[in-house]
Protein backbone atom coordinates (compact mmCIF):
# COMPACT_ATOMS: atom_id res chain seq x y z
CA UNK A 1 0.00 0.00 0.00
CA UNK A 2 2.11 2.85 -1.19
CA UNK A 3 -0.06 5.34 -3.06
CA UNK A 4 -2.56 8.01 -2.09
CA UNK A 5 -5.44 5.52 -2.08
CA UNK A 6 -3.59 3.25 0.41
CA UNK A 7 -3.53 0.38 -2.11
CA UNK A 8 -0.99 -0.96 -4.56
CA UNK A 9 -1.69 -2.14 -8.11
CA UNK A 10 -2.38 -5.77 -7.23
CA UNK A 11 -4.83 -4.92 -4.47
CA UNK A 12 -6.73 -2.49 -6.71
CA UNK A 13 -6.92 -5.06 -9.54
CA UNK A 14 -8.40 -7.74 -7.25
CA UNK A 15 -10.78 -5.26 -5.61
CA UNK A 16 -12.13 -4.27 -9.03
CA UNK A 17 -12.49 -7.85 -10.23
CA UNK A 18 -14.35 -8.77 -7.05
CA UNK A 19 -16.61 -5.73 -7.46
CA UNK A 20 -15.60 -4.38 -4.04
CA UNK A 21 -13.41 -1.36 -4.90
CA UNK A 22 -15.81 1.13 -3.29
CA UNK A 23 -15.95 -0.83 -0.03
CA UNK A 24 -12.16 -1.16 -0.07
CA UNK A 25 -11.66 2.60 -0.38
CA UNK A 26 -13.96 3.14 2.59
CA UNK A 27 -12.33 0.47 4.74
CA UNK A 28 -8.85 1.56 3.65
CA UNK A 29 -9.16 4.60 5.91
CA UNK A 30 -8.17 2.39 8.85
CA UNK A 31 -4.68 1.84 7.41
CA UNK A 32 -2.16 4.09 9.20
CA UNK A 33 1.58 4.71 8.75
CA UNK A 34 2.19 4.00 12.44
CA UNK A 35 0.73 1.87 15.23
CA UNK A 36 -2.08 4.06 16.52
CA UNK A 37 -2.03 4.90 20.21
CA UNK A 38 -5.10 2.80 21.01
CA UNK A 39 -3.52 -0.34 19.55
CA UNK A 40 -0.27 -0.16 21.53
CA UNK A 41 -1.70 -1.61 24.79
CA UNK A 42 -3.20 -4.47 22.76
CA UNK A 43 0.19 -5.33 21.25
CA UNK A 44 1.85 -5.21 24.67
CA UNK A 45 -0.75 -7.55 26.18
CA UNK A 46 -0.14 -10.36 23.69
CA UNK A 47 1.47 -13.77 24.31
CA UNK A 48 1.86 -14.54 20.60
CA UNK A 49 2.93 -12.84 17.38
CA UNK A 50 2.99 -14.27 13.86
CA UNK A 51 5.99 -13.12 11.81
CA UNK A 52 6.33 -13.10 8.03
CA UNK A 53 9.86 -13.14 6.58
CA UNK A 54 11.82 -13.83 3.38
CA UNK A 55 15.06 -15.81 3.38
CA UNK A 56 18.21 -15.60 1.28
CA UNK A 57 16.74 -18.05 -1.26
CA UNK A 58 13.79 -15.70 -1.86
CA UNK A 59 11.43 -18.02 0.00
CA UNK A 60 8.69 -16.61 2.22
CA UNK A 61 8.05 -18.04 5.69
CA UNK A 62 5.43 -17.57 8.40
CA UNK A 63 6.51 -18.20 12.00
CA UNK A 64 4.88 -18.00 15.44
CA UNK A 65 6.72 -16.55 18.46
CA UNK A 66 5.62 -16.69 22.10
CA UNK A 67 6.46 -14.63 25.18
CA UNK A 68 5.05 -13.12 28.31
CA UNK A 69 2.95 -9.96 27.83
CA UNK A 70 5.32 -7.10 27.16
CA UNK A 71 7.66 -9.14 24.98
CA UNK A 72 6.18 -7.20 22.05
CA UNK A 73 5.68 -3.46 22.35
CA UNK A 74 5.60 -0.15 20.51
CA UNK A 75 6.35 2.88 22.62
CA UNK A 76 5.98 5.54 19.92
CA UNK A 77 4.10 3.75 17.14
CA UNK A 78 6.91 4.05 14.63
CA UNK A 79 8.85 0.97 15.81
CA UNK A 80 7.82 -2.41 17.23
CA UNK A 81 10.22 -4.28 19.51
CA UNK A 82 10.05 -8.08 19.82
CA UNK A 83 12.03 -9.58 22.70
CA UNK A 84 13.48 -12.95 21.64
CA UNK A 85 16.75 -13.67 23.50
CA UNK A 86 19.22 -15.67 21.44
CA UNK A 87 19.29 -18.51 23.97
CA UNK A 88 15.55 -19.14 23.57
CA UNK A 89 15.44 -19.19 19.77
CA UNK A 90 14.71 -22.39 17.88
CA UNK A 91 17.28 -22.20 15.10
CA UNK A 92 15.29 -24.77 13.09
CA UNK A 93 12.76 -22.00 12.52
CA UNK A 94 13.58 -20.46 9.10
CA UNK A 95 12.83 -17.05 10.61
CA UNK A 96 16.21 -16.75 12.32
CA UNK A 97 18.25 -17.24 9.18
CA UNK A 98 15.96 -14.89 7.24
CA UNK A 99 16.05 -11.89 9.58
CA UNK A 100 18.66 -9.27 8.67
CA UNK A 101 18.65 -5.49 8.75
CA UNK A 102 16.84 -3.84 5.87
CA UNK A 103 14.61 -6.78 4.82
CA UNK A 104 10.80 -6.58 4.83
CA UNK A 105 9.03 -8.08 7.86
CA UNK A 106 5.35 -8.45 8.70
CA UNK A 107 3.71 -8.96 12.09
CA UNK A 108 0.26 -10.20 13.09
CA UNK A 109 -0.83 -9.73 16.69
CA UNK A 110 -3.82 -11.99 17.23
CA UNK A 111 -5.72 -12.79 20.42
CA UNK A 112 -7.56 -16.03 19.66
CA UNK A 113 -9.56 -15.79 22.88
CA UNK A 114 -11.16 -12.45 22.00
CA UNK A 115 -10.87 -12.68 18.18
CA UNK A 116 -9.00 -9.38 18.03
CA UNK A 117 -6.09 -8.89 15.61
CA UNK A 118 -3.78 -6.16 14.43
CA UNK A 119 -1.35 -6.21 11.50
CA UNK A 120 1.96 -4.35 11.22
CA UNK A 121 4.06 -4.34 8.05
CA UNK A 122 7.51 -2.82 7.91
CA UNK A 123 11.25 -3.31 7.60
CA UNK A 124 13.66 -4.97 10.03
CA UNK A 125 15.70 -2.16 11.56
CA UNK A 126 17.96 -4.22 13.81
CA UNK A 127 18.40 -7.71 15.24
CA UNK A 128 20.52 -8.26 18.36
CA UNK A 129 21.06 -10.81 21.13
CA UNK A 130 17.85 -9.73 22.83
CA UNK A 131 15.45 -9.62 19.89
CA UNK A 132 14.64 -7.41 16.94
CA UNK A 133 13.11 -4.05 16.00
CA UNK A 134 10.74 -3.41 13.10
CA UNK A 135 10.28 0.03 11.54
CA UNK A 136 6.56 0.40 10.80
CA UNK A 137 5.38 1.20 7.27
CA UNK A 138 1.68 0.49 7.79
CA UNK A 139 -0.56 -0.84 10.53
CA UNK A 140 -4.25 -1.65 10.74
CA UNK A 141 -6.85 -3.73 12.61
CA UNK A 142 -8.86 -6.63 11.16
CA UNK A 143 -12.37 -7.89 11.79
CA UNK A 144 -12.96 -10.97 14.01
CA UNK A 145 -14.31 -13.20 11.23
CA UNK A 146 -13.32 -16.89 10.93
CA UNK A 147 -11.21 -16.97 14.12
CA UNK A 148 -11.82 -20.10 16.21
CA UNK A 149 -11.66 -19.09 19.85
CA UNK A 150 -8.93 -20.68 21.95
CA UNK A 151 -7.68 -19.72 25.38
CA UNK A 152 -4.00 -19.96 26.26
CA UNK A 153 -4.02 -22.02 29.47
CA UNK A 154 -0.28 -22.30 30.14
CA UNK A 155 3.02 -21.04 28.74
CA UNK A 156 6.25 -22.84 29.56
CA UNK A 157 9.12 -20.36 29.68
CA UNK A 158 11.86 -22.98 29.86
CA UNK A 159 13.63 -23.24 26.47
CA UNK A 160 13.61 -26.71 24.93
CA UNK A 161 15.36 -28.21 21.97
CA UNK A 162 12.64 -28.77 19.40
CA UNK A 163 12.58 -31.75 17.09
CA UNK A 164 11.95 -31.06 13.42
CA UNK A 165 11.36 -32.76 10.08
CA UNK A 166 11.22 -31.41 6.54
CA UNK A 167 10.11 -32.39 3.06
CA UNK A 168 8.54 -31.30 -0.21
CA UNK A 169 5.30 -33.32 -0.39
CA UNK A 170 2.52 -34.08 2.09
CA UNK A 171 2.04 -37.55 3.53
CA UNK A 172 1.23 -39.27 6.82
CA UNK A 173 1.03 -37.08 9.93
CA UNK A 174 1.92 -33.94 7.96
CA UNK A 175 -1.06 -34.39 5.66
CA UNK A 176 -3.23 -35.15 8.71
CA UNK A 177 -2.34 -31.78 10.25
CA UNK A 178 -3.49 -30.03 7.08
CA UNK A 179 -6.75 -31.98 6.86
CA UNK A 180 -7.68 -31.22 10.48
CA UNK A 181 -6.74 -27.56 10.59
CA UNK A 182 -9.22 -24.79 11.33
CA UNK A 183 -6.58 -22.03 11.55
CA UNK A 184 -3.64 -20.98 9.43
CA UNK A 185 -1.47 -17.94 8.78
CA UNK A 186 -0.38 -16.81 5.32
CA UNK A 187 2.51 -14.55 4.32
CA UNK A 188 2.58 -12.76 0.96
CA UNK A 189 4.67 -10.07 -0.73
CA UNK A 190 4.58 -7.10 -3.08
CA UNK A 191 7.88 -5.99 -4.67
CA UNK A 192 7.63 -2.41 -3.40
CA UNK A 193 5.01 -2.52 -0.62
CA UNK A 194 6.78 -5.36 1.22
CA UNK A 195 5.52 -8.32 3.24
CA UNK A 196 2.16 -9.01 4.83
CA UNK A 197 1.01 -11.84 7.10
CA UNK A 198 -2.63 -12.63 7.73
CA UNK A 199 -5.02 -15.16 9.28
CA UNK A 200 -7.31 -17.63 7.53
CA UNK A 201 -9.80 -19.86 9.31
CA UNK A 202 -12.84 -22.05 8.85
CA UNK A 203 -14.39 -25.31 9.97
CA UNK A 204 -11.99 -28.24 10.30
CA UNK A 205 -11.14 -29.44 6.82
CA UNK A 206 -11.60 -26.05 5.13
CA UNK A 207 -8.17 -26.59 3.51
CA UNK A 208 -8.23 -29.16 0.70
CA UNK A 209 -5.27 -31.30 -0.36
CA UNK A 210 -5.51 -31.26 -4.16
CA UNK A 211 -2.44 -33.47 -4.55
CA UNK A 212 0.62 -34.20 -2.36
CA UNK A 213 2.22 -30.88 -3.32
CA UNK A 214 -0.84 -28.61 -3.66
CA UNK A 215 -3.33 -27.12 -1.19
CA UNK A 216 -6.52 -25.23 -1.98
CA UNK A 217 -7.72 -22.52 0.41
CA UNK A 218 -11.11 -20.79 0.03
CA UNK A 219 -11.27 -17.00 0.14
CA UNK A 220 -14.27 -16.15 2.29
CA UNK A 221 -15.86 -12.69 2.33
CA UNK A 222 -13.71 -10.27 4.36
CA UNK A 223 -12.93 -6.58 4.67
CA UNK A 224 -12.58 -6.11 0.87
CA UNK A 225 -8.99 -4.86 1.11
CA UNK A 226 -7.60 -8.02 -0.51
CA UNK A 227 -4.10 -7.51 0.87
CA UNK A 228 -3.14 -11.17 0.47
CA UNK A 229 -4.82 -11.82 -2.88
CA UNK A 230 -3.58 -8.48 -4.17
CA UNK A 231 -0.03 -9.54 -3.39
CA UNK A 232 -0.58 -12.90 -5.10
CA UNK A 233 -1.79 -11.07 -8.23
CA UNK A 234 1.64 -9.44 -8.54
CA UNK A 235 4.05 -11.86 -6.83
CA UNK A 236 3.14 -15.56 -6.40
CA UNK A 237 5.62 -16.21 -3.56
CA UNK A 238 3.78 -17.28 -0.42
CA UNK A 239 4.10 -19.06 2.91
CA UNK A 240 1.69 -20.84 5.23
CA UNK A 241 1.98 -21.72 8.92
CA UNK A 242 -0.48 -24.28 10.31
CA UNK A 243 -0.63 -24.67 14.10
CA UNK A 244 -1.26 -28.16 15.48
CA UNK A 245 -2.77 -26.99 18.76
CA UNK A 246 -3.43 -30.50 20.05
CA UNK A 247 0.14 -31.79 19.71
CA UNK A 248 2.22 -28.63 20.10
CA UNK A 249 3.60 -28.56 16.57
CA UNK A 250 3.83 -25.97 13.83
CA UNK A 251 3.86 -26.85 10.13
CA UNK A 252 5.58 -24.19 8.03
CA UNK A 253 5.29 -24.33 4.25
CA UNK A 254 6.86 -22.13 1.57
CA UNK A 255 5.90 -22.06 -2.09
CA UNK A 256 3.77 -20.18 -4.59
CA UNK A 257 0.10 -19.23 -4.85
CA UNK A 258 -2.27 -19.10 -7.82
CA UNK A 259 -5.61 -17.29 -7.66
CA UNK A 260 -8.80 -19.08 -8.71
CA UNK A 261 -12.01 -17.28 -9.69
CA UNK A 262 -15.58 -18.42 -10.42
CA UNK A 263 -15.45 -21.56 -8.28
CA UNK A 264 -19.17 -21.31 -7.48
CA UNK A 265 -21.20 -24.40 -8.25
CA UNK A 266 -22.88 -27.38 -6.58
CA UNK A 267 -19.71 -28.19 -4.64
CA UNK A 268 -18.80 -24.59 -3.82
CA UNK A 269 -16.92 -24.34 -0.51
CA UNK A 270 -15.92 -20.66 -0.79
CA UNK A 271 -18.87 -19.32 1.17
CA UNK A 272 -20.36 -17.87 -2.02
CA UNK A 273 -17.43 -15.75 -3.17
CA UNK A 274 -16.28 -18.15 -5.89
CA UNK A 275 -12.69 -17.29 -4.96
CA UNK A 276 -9.91 -19.55 -3.75
CA UNK A 277 -6.18 -19.96 -4.17
CA UNK A 278 -3.94 -22.92 -4.79
CA UNK A 279 -0.70 -23.17 -2.84
CA UNK A 280 2.08 -25.13 -4.52
CA UNK A 281 4.52 -26.47 -1.92
CA UNK A 282 8.22 -25.90 -2.46
CA UNK A 283 9.36 -27.01 0.98
CA UNK A 284 7.91 -27.65 4.43
CA UNK A 285 9.26 -27.79 7.99
CA UNK A 286 7.42 -29.45 10.90
CA UNK A 287 8.65 -28.45 14.37
CA UNK A 288 7.67 -28.92 18.00
CA UNK A 289 7.42 -25.16 18.00
CA UNK A 290 4.24 -24.82 20.04
CA UNK A 291 5.13 -27.17 22.88
CA UNK A 292 5.58 -24.17 25.17
CA UNK A 293 1.87 -23.30 24.86
CA UNK A 294 -1.18 -25.22 26.04
CA UNK A 295 -4.48 -24.20 24.48
CA UNK A 296 -8.12 -24.84 25.34
CA UNK A 297 -10.58 -24.83 22.44
CA UNK A 298 -13.67 -22.71 23.13
CA UNK A 299 -15.80 -22.50 19.98
CA UNK A 300 -15.82 -22.04 16.23
CA UNK A 301 -16.40 -18.71 14.56
CA UNK A 302 -20.10 -18.04 13.89
CA UNK A 303 -19.05 -16.65 10.50
CA UNK A 304 -17.62 -19.93 9.21
CA UNK A 305 -19.35 -21.00 6.00
CA UNK A 306 -20.48 -24.62 5.88
CA UNK A 307 -19.60 -26.45 2.64
CA UNK A 308 -22.52 -27.51 0.50
CA UNK A 309 -23.32 -31.20 0.47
Amino acid sequence: MNDLSNFHDGERAVQRRAGEAFIAERNGAMVAPTVVRGARPFIESQFMVVVGSVDGQDRLWASVLYGRPGFARSSDGSTVRIDAPSGTRDMEDPLWSALRAGVPVSLLFIDLGTRRRYRVNGVLREIDEGGFDVTVREAFPNCPKYIQRRQLRALDEAPRRAQSASGTVLAGSVAAIVRQTDTLFVASRHPSAGLDVSHRGGDRGFVTIVDPATLRIPDYAGNSLFNTLGNFAVDPHAAIAIPDFDNGRLLQLTGTATLRWNDEGPGDDTGGTGRSWDFRIRHWVLRDAMQRATWDYIDASPYNPHPRA
